[in-house]
């Protein structure tokens, strides 16, 4: 039996803007050939993402690396991580 191995893709993520008082960090992310910007309310736990076309495939990944990340990231910051999937 053979494991086939997922296609990665990196992706890349500039943020704009964070605010612990507002309780949001905004930004863009790159992956592929789609590129979004976002807000991530997270007392409300919350993340928004446009344009709606390819949201669906960076929505979750996105989600995890900032809940993952997020005392550490900082406006200006350029990071990345990596998706299990080819977009």
């Amino acid at each position: 039996m053979s494991c086939k191995r997922l296609p990665e893709t990196t992706a890349y993520v500039r943020i704009t803007v964070q605010s612990w008082q507002l309780g949001k960090i905004e930004g863009e992310v790159r992956a592929g050939e789609y590129d979004w910007q976002f807000q991530w309310c997270f007392k409300q736990g919350k993340l928004f993402l446009q344009p709606s076309l390819g949201r669906a495939l960076i929505q979750e990944p996105l989600s995890r690396f900032l809940e993952k990340s997020d005392y550490k990231l900082e406006p200006g910051g350029d990071y990345a991580f990596t998706i299990r999937a080819e977009l």
